[in-house]
């Protein structure tokens, strides 16, 4: 259970309970810095979809005149869709030039999770969504899994599709994995999955399913369960394709039995590409890869409209539940944008880590709601087992928390903290020393945490610009130069009230030491529960010439080492053998002589 929120330390408490008084309310007068006077961008009418009295009979049928009926079952249907890079303002409710009107559509008539995190690289979201454990205790706390690295999710941690399985669920990947493949067992349909359809890699040409790691080390990246899916390659733009395969998915499964699928689209993802008719509405804008970014949204938006009419049309709306999720912030340079929010994706400041976010679903009670509680992504394992009536371990020592109720009734949320992230390996800070961390914490350490309203980031925290949208210019980083803050030399410890001041303007470290300490206290406790670093170099083996063009599993053991490893098992076996017959022997004697003795 978490500990008492206010328990011998008032400032620690969470919004909007406890708050500070005093000098705080100051920095709640500084947030007001933001550019809220941006967030009033109308929205397109959900007519222009199609899907009003004049829309097509599809759409007419898949709004209202479904086929088929709802699923009978208690357990829902479970939809996960998760964007890759898509920026905190990056959705039209949250101001942006880019229309979005299916999500936000969605996400008016369900529950806005407004303080909701995830982490800022593909691969570390993807880990702890599937798992609900944080970065340190799967062991991939540093960067991503590269294609050529004998690396994946370690095998001995059970996913979230593996325990829907065990309660009756029908799983289904569709998108990309980015969890690792060097070997058969790190496959999606080895960790749980009845079926996959999508990319391993984390990035790759939309049309061609193409990839290169480096200079001649290029291969092709589309599979269809453990094959290359060579029969798909027809330059179908990924993002329809993979909503395609969705379609076909619902057409054929049986609606009355509870289905769990997982949509992990590659896009808005570099590079940046789209079909040309997404760029109709976006031809103001003069930065190319905005641009580019908006109509690659664009499209999007249209492909979850249409997985949603699918849900309707076939029978599976009225008892799903609809999840979507960026698997980080976006990237300013790639087109994507955080603002007003601090840094980008791939860093620890608000920017990188904090996500669009919201879910939709007939079977929540208070629908067309925000939600400002604290909600981070490993809660979603615990969260969707509960949801389908499933069972959790009591040996999985799990970071996530089941915020169901949170979500769909308005409570508190149970999670009064987030570990960010602890990275032992990253770049240390130069000026960083015990001595900055008060003896607690080597603050040359990158880490992040937060507790209640409080965030705490040490080390180097990554690129912490505040970028405006470069909707009006090419003219790359001198455009916002004026944003920039230098920092005093030397400094390796921040701290900020994310409640008042969600923009990271102004840093409280010197001010508070005491809310500092207790927050490094904090990081050496998690820290003594990490797991080494899994980041091993790059495998030559891995090079997809030598399998037969394609990035796939490459790993095999040495023959020599597994008859060896198997002549050892068998030697064992024997020597047991003959140690539990001399046992039997030896126990047989001294019973005899006991015998004798006592008579």
């Amino acid at each position: 259970a978490p500990p008492p929120r206010c328990a011998g330390a008032p400032w620690l408490a969470p919004w909007p309970h406890c708050l500070c008084k005093g000098k705080m309310v100051v920095v709640g007068v500084l947030a007001g810095l933001s550019v809220l006077s941006i967030l009033t961008y109308g929205y397109l009418a959900w007519d222009s979809l199609g899907l009003g009295p004049g829309g097509t009979e599809a759409a007419r049928a898949g709004m209202g005149e479904e086929r088929g009926v709802s699923s009978p079952s208690s357990q829902p249907h479970i939809i996960f869709i998760l964007a890759d890079d898509q920026g905190f303002r990056d959705v039209g409710y949250h101001g942006s030039e880019i229309r979005t009107p299916t999500l936000d559509k969605l996400a008016a008539e369900g529950v806005k999770l407004e303080n909701y995190y995830v982490q800022p690289m593909c691969t570390p979201s993807r880990s702890q969504f599937i798992t609900g454990k944080y970065q340190i205790h799967t062991g991939l706390q540093h960067s991503i899994i590269r294609p050529s690295q004998p690396n994946c999710l370690p095998l001995d941690n059970i996913t979230l599709p593996q325990k829907l399985k065990e309660v009756g669920y029908s799983t289904h990947m569709v998108g990309k994995w980015h969890l690792g493949f060097y070997r058969r067992e790190c496959m999606p349909t080895q960790r749980g999955f009845d079926t996959f359809f999508g990319s391993l890699l984390g990035s790759g040409d939309y049309y061609t399913h193409f990839k290169c790691d480096s200079p001649g080390i290029c291969g092709y990246d589309l599979y269809e369960n453990d094959s290359a899916a060579w029969d798909h390659d027809n330059g179908i733009y990924s993002t329809q394709m993979y909503t395609q395969k969705v379609q076909q998915i619902l057409a054929s499964h049986n609606p009355r039995k509870p289905i769990f699928l997982y949509i992990a689209y590659q896009a808005v993802h570099s590079p940046l590409q789209a079909p040309g008719k997404y760029f109709e509405h976006y031809r103001s804008i003069n930065n190319i890869n905005r641009r580019r970014y908006a109509a690659m949204l664009a499209c999007l938006d249209e492909a979850i409209n249409n997985v949603t009419l699918a849900l309707k049309q076939y029978g599976y709306y009225e008892n799903s539940i609809i999840i979507y999720s960026s698997d980080n912030g976006g990237q300013p340079m790639a087109g994507g944008s955080n603002w007003p929010l601090r840094g980008s994706k791939g860093t620890y400041w608000e920017g990188g880590i904090r996500a669009v976010g919201f879910v939709h679903s007939p079977l929540l009670k208070n629908k067309g709601s925000v939600c400002k509680e604290l909600v981070h992504i490993t809660d979603w394992f615990p969260t969707l087992i509960t949801l389908a009536e499933g069972q959790i371990d009591e040996d999985i020592q799990l970071d996530g928390y089941d915020i169901w109720e949170t979500i769909s009734e308005g409570r508190r949320s149970p999670r009064i903290d987030i570990l960010h992230n602890i990275d032992p390996i990253y770049t240390k800070a130069k000026n960083g020393s015990w001595a900055a961390g008060y003896g607690i914490w080597n603050t040359a350490i990158q880490s992040a945490i937060r507790v209640n309203h409080w965030k705490l980031l040490t080390g180097n925290p990554g690129y912490s610009d505040w970028v405006p949208p470069q909707a009006f210019s090419n003219a790359g980083p001198n455009r916002w130069h004026n944003e920039r803050i230098s920092w005093s030399a030397g400094k390796t410890v921040w701290l900020f009230n994310i409640t008042a001041d969600p923009y990271e303007r102004v840093d409280l470290s010197t001010r508070y030491p005491d809310v500092v300490k207790h927050l490094l206290r904090r990081l050496s406790q998690f820290n003594k529960t990490a797991v080494p670093v899994r980041y091993p170099p790059k495998d030559p083996r891995s090079n997809p010439k030598l399998n037969g063009g394609v990035w796939g599993p490459w790993f095999k053991e040495d023959e020599k080492k597994k008859k060896a490893d198997k002549r050892k098992g068998v030697n064992k076996q024997k020597k047991n053998k003959n140690k539990k017959k001399t046992n039997q022997k030896k126990g047989q004697s001294l019973h005899c002589r006991s015998r004798l003795a006592g008579g």
